[in-house]
């Protein structure tokens, strides 16, 4: 992608171009923003369940360990990667065959419509049943909405709006944690016989009200269209819409493929097997406390933590756009690694979650900046969807792992008698964040470079 011209008086071997901004139209402003509004809502989703998945099965199970609490949320947390993934490779194949808007509003209805449902659980083998398929729908949105935004908009726009789409979605995990406060997700009767944690769920279907604007206002991006079109029409049949077998065939979208699921799952796995238990972090950290002191801290305290999720995705967003893609997940990873160490093993009181949890946001949510970016760049419009599902949401099966593998881990050395087993079992699983200094290795640099056609 071109850089963002910084003046009218840049110049083209045909004269003077205008600044980018004029090629941007009210619609494409429409789309980046129903666009980020879907993808926003979707993590509002993710950070009610982070927050509400405890006091959930805590109730749900009954009279059992704190021990068995944990491990069923590392088992939730599982389940939904894996109802994630299975969703992200469906409709990445549906957004390329059947339209990006269309599988938008699919996905929707589908992660707002089992939210609700999840409120209504009854047992915890109903509650993770229930996450496996918000799942599906919460894998199924980042790829329609990122490869949507990325065809519709101006190409000197693109990283400018997909860095902004991404970064918005911090403003759903603020709006989740918020919530939390206001709705604590461990009050026994918050509303009449409905604890805080059922009623925080039923809130996550009113984003179902997002579909009228989709189905009103968005159209699909001509150049999907047009894709679709000479396919039908032509006559080498190697070439397939929303075809995984044809993004192994290729070997330059073979290595893009394989590149674009190492960094992934590098960022996937650290971020949802690691720095989203951080309200776990917290709780051992403030052990002794009432549970009422404890939810207030862990919904200002994830607030705080978006925040510094959503400048770490506009920084990614300028480094990306006007240094280049590598060196920004370079210096990215660096910074996951590191803080994660750091806020593990020296998180102790309220006031250090308040300020180092902002700096291992920052950190963790930089990365996906870069995938919301980066991905569509690597695939050609007729496998986009696909390839962009592909990368994104296949690796949530092996991160799916991390979570269970933490409390494993925990148990293990818990057994053997290491001091602060959590916090040192987080330590030992934060170095997959070198999976993506790795990759990078083999990954191709973007920048300057028009969307493959």
């Amino acid at each position: 992608m071109a850089k963002l011209p910084t003046s009218s008086s840049e110049l083209s071997p045909d004269g003077p171009v205008q600044p980018w901004y004029k090629e941007v139209t009210w619609y494409h402003w429409l789309v980046v923003i129903i666009a980020s509004a879907g993808w926003l809502f979707d993590c509002m989703d993710q950070r009610i369940f982070i927050l509400a998945r405890e006091p959930a099965l805590r109730e749900l199970l009954g009279d059992v360990s704190d021990k068995m609490v944990k491990d069923w949320s590392g088992w939730a947390t599982a389940m939904m990667m894996i109802g994630w993934a299975t969703g992200g490779i469906i409709f990445g194949m549906t957004s390329d065959r059947l339209g990006r808007v269309k599988t938008m509003v699919i996905t929707l209805l589908i992660y707002s419509g089992f939210t609700g449902l999840s409120g209504m659980s009854r047992t915890g083998t109903e509650f993770i049943i229930y996450r496996f398929l918000v799942g599906l729908g919460v894998g199924g949105m980042f790829g329609a909405a990122t490869t949507l935004v990325a065809e519709s908009v101006p190409s000197r726009f693109r990283v400018l709006a997909l860095g902004s789409l991404q970064a918005l979605s911090a403003m759903g995990n603020i709006i989740g944690s918020l919530l939390s406060i206001w709705i604590q997700p461990g009050k026994d009767n918050f509303i009449g016989n409905y604890s805080g944690w059922r009623v925080i769920f039923f809130v996550g279907i009113l984003p179902a009200i997002l579909v009228i604007p989709i189905m009103l206002i968005l159209r699909e991006p001509e150049v999907w269209k047009e894709a679709k079109r000479k396919v039908k029409e032509g006559t080498d049949p190697s070439k397939h819409i929303g075809s995984i077998p044809d993004l192994f065939r290729d070997s330059v979208l073979r290595r893009n493929l394989l590149v674009g699921v190492a960094l992934g799952l590098a960022g996937m796995a650290g971020l949802w097997g690691i720095g989203f238990f951080s309200p776990e972090l917290i709780s051992a950290a403030l052990e002794g406390k009432s549970q009422e002191v404890i939810d207030v801290v862990k919904g200002r305290a994830t607030a705080l933590q978006d925040v510094g999720a959503f400048f770490g995705m506009m920084t990614f967003t300028f480094v990306a756009a006007f240094v280049g893609r590598k060196p920004a997940f370079f210096g990215a990873f660096i910074l996951c690694l590191v803080t994660t160490i750091f806020v593990f093993n020296y998180l102790e009181t309220e006031m250090d979650a308040y300020w180092m949890l902002p700096i291992m946001g920052f950190a963790h949510l930089s990365v996906f900046g870069g995938y919301s970016i980066y991905f569509p760049e690597l695939f050609p419009t007729r496998l986009r969807g696909t390839g962009v599902g592909f990368c994104y949401n296949t690796v949530r099966y092996l991160a799916a792992g991390f979570p269970p593998a933490l409390m494993y881990l925990r148990t293990a050395m818990e057994t053997h008698g290491v001091d602060d087993p959590f916090r040192k079992a987080a330590t030992a699983l934060s170095f997959i964040f070198a999976l993506g200094l790795f990759a990078l290795i083999w990954a191709p640099e973007t920048k300057g470079q028009p969307l493959p056609e």
